[in-house]
């Protein structure tokens, strides 16, 4: 190959980014476009649900994350919560619950019983098993909803052939540097690639913010019991339930969660966890985010033709894109308010998610909750010996 083909065929890959960037708008406009249709709610379709919620700790305002549970405009439900003993912190808050919400069906379990490298999960065995109620929807602990949540999350089950649901989720409030990076991070980089994966592939994973499904369904794949050794739960209920031919429907509905991120180095090594989670479960998708990478691409396109306006006309395409990306999605989809002042951290967040990308490759080893684990064969090992409680949540 000669010098000026290879120049072009560079400048090809190059722009395979831009190309990214035209298929997350599209794909962004098409999820958002009609929403407030797609988030009709039947008030006749209102079965009874079991609320589950496996705690380790204490989040960040937890009374009132779990009290909006116990607001919902709803008929018929259950909350069910599992805690490891009843030393746990939570343990105060959970009973508070019960007294401030006498007219709620609260119930609290300790230890999961199990003897499980993911400890949450394990937990959830237990709960879907004592669950009086077929359908079910399963949220973290840091997550703050509105009174029409259940019937906005419960509804697409009306549809037998949906039996998975699933929802965005945005910060209650950012304070800080760090919480703020990490916003425009889902804004303009996380939830751009769920949509274009919706787009190409349809849902094929759950969000911990919200998961709904049924006892049946869960049963049919072999529940929480066949996935409490490996990491990603939530990733791989959703993969399970579209692995049976059902619908996992992402709403175009957004719930929220209070920060936890002191440092950036908190989110740093959050992210290079997640990440490098993501490596194992999808490895050839994770490679393929070489080419959605536009800040490295185009600067060394830059770099490489810094007089002739090939350079100039790549990387002004770039900021372009990245900030309608972030305008689409931030203010237009999830009405997020006073978004441009934070568009700056759009590079920011760019350049460390460039870098995180690069650190996961050849890594096998995750840090949660001050535990080390390797992962192997796609399941979680622990790499010192220690109680279960200690296990991801």
């Amino acid at each position: 190959m000669n010098l000026q083909a290879s120049g072009y065929l560079f400048l090809i890959l190059a722009a395979a980014p831009l190309l990214y960037y035209f298929l997350v708008l599209l794909s962004t406009w098409r999820f958002f476009r009609g929403a407030e249709k797609r988030l009709s709610r039947d008030s006749t379709f209102t079965p009874p649900v079991s609320n589950l919620k496996p705690l380790r700790g204490l989040d960040p305002e937890a009374y009132e994350n779990l009290a909006s549970y116990c607001r919902q405009d709803y008929p018929d439900y259950e909350m069910i919560f599992c805690v490891g003993d009843e030393s746990d912190p939570s343990v105060p808050v959970l009973e508070k619950l019960k007294r401030d919400f006498p007219e709620r069906q609260i119930r609290i379990l300790f230890g999961s019983g199990r003897e499980a490298i993911n400890d949450k999960v394990g937990k959830l065995v237990r709960m879907v098993q004592e669950a009086h109620h077929e359908v079910l929807v399963i949220n973290d602990s840091d997550v703050r909803v509105e009174p029409n949540y259940l019937r906005t999350v419960v509804a697409p089950l009306r549809d037998p052939k949906v039996r998975g649901v699933t929802c965005l989720y945005v910060s209650t409030e950012d304070k800080t540097f760090t919480q703020h990076l990490h916003s425009i991070g889902m804004i303009c980089d996380f939830f751009p690639g769920i949509f274009v994966a919706r787009q190409l592939d349809g849902i094929k994973f759950a969000f911990g913010q919200t998961i709904v499904t049924t006892r049946s369904c869960l049963k049919s794949f072999g529940g929480y019991e066949a996935i409490e050794n490996r990491p990603a739960d939530d990733l791989l209920v959703g993969r399970y339930i579209a692995q049976q031919g059902y619908e996992v429907e992402l709403l175009p509905y957004a719930v929220r969660t209070v920060p936890d991120y002191d440092s950036f180095k908190g989110l740093f090594i959050k992210r290079l966890r997640w990440l490098t989670v993501m490596r194992h479960m999808r490895p050839w998708g994770h490679v393929g985010l070489t080419f959605t990478q536009g800040l490295p691409w185009c600067l060394a396109v830059l770099l490489t033709h810094p007089s002739d306006g090939i350079g100039a006309a790549y990387f002004s395409a770039y900021v372009v894109f990245r900030l309608a990306i972030t305008w689409l999605v931030g203010a237009w989809g999830l009405k997020q308010p006073g978004l441009w002042k934070r568009m700056p951290l759009v590079f920011v967040w760019d350049t460390t998610g460039f870098v995180i990308w690069l650190l996961t490759f050849g890594r096998r080893r995750i840090r949660w909750r001050n535990v080390d684990y390797r992962i192997r064969n796609g399941m979680l090992v622990p790499m010192t010996p220690g109680p279960t409680a200690n296990a991801p949540q």
